[in-house]
């Protein structure tokens, strides 16, 4: 342990269990040193992610439901009134119904297609507010993206164009808090195997295709993810805000699959 976060206190948003992006996230900060609080939406989450949370010495967990601004202000009046402050947060929150990730975007209903944007998107909004007010010497929000943003997936539909509203959002913000000293980037890792990635159709296939086409001819991996966060949340980024950190084996610099697989 290097201790780069050690002194350092925040919010990990999205644990879903021990094979989510946001727990990895949590591990590795964990692991340099910093002090942590999670949050969960309801009872069945919050019994899967308590032994999580009590693993890295945690006790601080807030049932939160981020489409809800009661729940919303309870969550952080909370967090302010245990530790005062935080350094950082970590927003590991989207959802969009599956039956709508299959066949032509243009079938979204009106519906669905609010719902997808108010939770995987405008709640990071929401949650930077709120947690701004609680850094009064800075500190650092972190969000998850993917590729599917920027180029068709397929099977991602919905979800592309709240993750490109969503890296938009990062941009905007980071320019907002900047002043106050409050850094703000997204982290785009390729496919994983995690709950949110197998309501994806064609999941399997994407993560192996991904594998043996990327440059490094691998996809990433918590450990990989996790470390990337520490990096953006510790000292060691202090000038880095409003980006898209991809971490994904290089997949997003290839235009088409390796020779020997074409």
């Amino acid at each position: 342990m290097a201790d780069l976060l050690k002194g350092k206190r925040g919010l990990v948003m999205g644990v879903a269990n021990e094979r989510s992006i946001a727990w990895g996230i949590a591990r590795e900060m964990h692991a340099e040193g910093a002090e942590l609080a999670f949050s969960y939406q309801g009872e069945a989450f919050g019994k899967r992610l308590q032994p999580l949370a009590e693993s890295v010495g945690s006790d601080f967990m807030v049932d939160v439901d981020v489409t809800d601004d009661a729940s919303m202000d309870a969550a952080f009046d909370t967090l302010k009134s245990r530790w005062g402050s935080i350094d950082f947060l970590v927003h590991a929150i989207a959802y969009s119904d599956k039956n709508e990730l299959t066949g032509r975007i243009s079938d979204t209903t009106r519906a669905n297609f609010n719902n997808s944007l108010a939770i995987s998107c405008y709640s990071f909004i929401d949650c930077a507010k709120r947690a701004s007010e609680l850094m009064p010497n800075g500190g650092t929000l972190l969000t998850l993206t993917y590729e599917g943003s920027n180029r068709v997936t397929p099977f991602y539909n919905v979800m592309g164009v709240a993750k490109a509203a969503l890296e938009s959002a990062t941009r905007y913000l980071a320019n907002d808090l900047g002043p106050d000293g409050i850094r703000v980037n997204a982290i785009s890792p390729g496919p994983m195997k995690t709950l949110a990635g197998a309501a994806i159709g064609g999941a399997r296939r994407t993560f192996r295709h991904t594998e043996t086409n990327a440059p490094l001819r691998e996809n990433a991996t918590l450990k990989s993810v996790g470390s990337t966060a520490v990096y953006l949340a510790s000292d060691g980024g202090a000038h880095t805000t409003g980006e898209i950190i991809r971490v994904d084996g290089g997949y997003h610099v290839i235009g088409m699959p390796q020779s020997e697989n074409l």
